[in-house]
Order: C-alpha cells, then structure tokens, then sequence
C-alpha cells in the first residue's frame, strides 16, 4: 500500500477543480509519455513541460501551477538545484520528485530542500494522480519503501538534536501529529483523534522524522519542542 497524508483544509482549502501540473523531465520522450498517461486522468490538468531546473523556473513565472513533477536527475539545473532555486525565488508550489533510480542520501537531501513527495517511475496511474491530488492539497507522498530506505539514512546521519539547525518546516498535519505524540498518544490513538488511517498517522510521523533529521519520535517530539514548532498540549484526552 502507498501512503499519502492530506490536511483537511490544504494549502488554504482543498483544490477542487483538477490541480494544474508541470511536467521537468530532460528527456522528450519521457516527459511526453508522462504527459500522455495524466491525459487519460480528469483528475489533474497537465499545463506546462520543461526539460530541467532552468526551463522550469521560467514556465513558474509564466502561468500558474499547484504541483510541479520533477525529474530528480535532470540535465542542466538538476532537481536538487531546482528545489533549492523554487525557495530562493519564492515559488511556493509543491514539488513531487519522480525517478528511475533510488539514491537514499539523495533522496533524504531532496526531502530535507523541500520536496513534498518522491516517487519511483514504475507506480501506477493512479498512485501519480493520488500523490499529485495529494501535494495539491497540501499533503506529503511518499512511497513505504522509499520512508523506510530514508528513514535508514536519517538514523545513520543523525545522531543528536543538533544535526540538523535548520529543519524544513513541517505541514499542518505532521504538527498535528507530532503535538498529540507529545502528549503520549500511541498511532493508533492520533488516527482515532485525527480520524485518519493508522498507516497515514505513520507516514507523518515519518515525513517528520527525516525532515527534522531524526531517528525516532521521542526526538522528533523534543526537536519540535526545541524548535516551538509545538502549541502547549490541550488538556484533550486520548480516544
């Protein structure tokens, strides 16, 4: 199964026409076979192409878009690049990494700059459309063995609080989740409180847990706590 998180109210309320999307692939036929396969969804509107980083900074500037689809090994401005070029320039639309070949520090770096999703090439239809519908409503995607391979990198590249002095900001939900876990919920108390999958809780904590760049949730928690990412606990009790 593949995981996607979504807050309820999205990137100031959910998108309900079909999110506009741009495809960055280097390669043409690729990028156009990309195309070609969301074309046979009416749930997402594909509305630009670029072939890299460069091309794709200029298209940002020229027509709207709710989530770009990234190619993370581009030719010119790679996808690392781009996401770093999408925050110096203030582009605030969500990024969905799609790649061939998994590199795990790769990817954690991908993360950690701001990417809201990554995904393997050889998902279906209807997981792109689901993590593209997902990212446009302001969730994260990742895929479950792409969150345990990371997840694998974080615990070997941190190993205290002080790793990561700037930790990427977290969403509305994994805020959520994180507040609750601090208060002692278990996965399955915040998915009853949430009312959402215990498999979804998961993937937020997880999504957390690497771009807070650490290893378990007791440091997430005190992280995000060191951080004031953390509202005082509501006197609320657990399900």
């Amino acid at each position: 199964m593949t995981f996607g998180t979504t807050p309820p109210s999205g990137r100031g309320g959910a998108v309900t026409r079909p999110p506009r999307v741009m495809v960055v692939d280097d390669q043409t036929l690729v990028r156009q076979g990309i195309r070609a396969l969301l074309d046979l969804s009416s749930e997402v509107a594909v509305v630009a192409e670029a072939a890299d980083g460069d091309e794709a900074m200029a298209r940002l500037a020229e027509i709207a878009v709710d989530v770009v689809l990234l190619d993370l090994r581009t030719s010119g401005c790679d996808g690392l690049s781009a996401l770093a070029d999408l925050k110096a320039r203030g582009f605030d639309v969500p990024v969905l990494l799609l790649t061939t070949v998994y590199d795990e520090r790769q990817a954690g770096d991908a993360l950690q700059a701001g990417a809201r999703g990554y995904l393997l090439k050889d998902v279906s239809l209807a997981q792109l459309v689901g993590a593209i519908r997902c990212l446009a409503n302001g969730g994260t995607f990742l895929q479950p063995v792409v969150t345990e391979r990371l997840l694998r990198v974080v615990r070997t590249r941190r190993t205290d609080l002080d790793a990561t002095p700037n930790p990427v900001p977290l969403t509305a939900r994994e805020v959520d989740v994180l507040r609750l876990a601090a208060s002692g919920w278990s996965n399955r108390e915040i998915a009853a409180g949430l009312h959402l999958a215990e498999g979804t809780v998961k993937n937020h904590m997880s999504a957390a847990l690497v771009k807070l760049g650490v290893r378990d949730r007791t440091r997430a928690v005190l992280r995000a706590l060191e951080e004031g990412l953390l509202a005082p606990a509501s006197s609320a009790e657990a399900p």
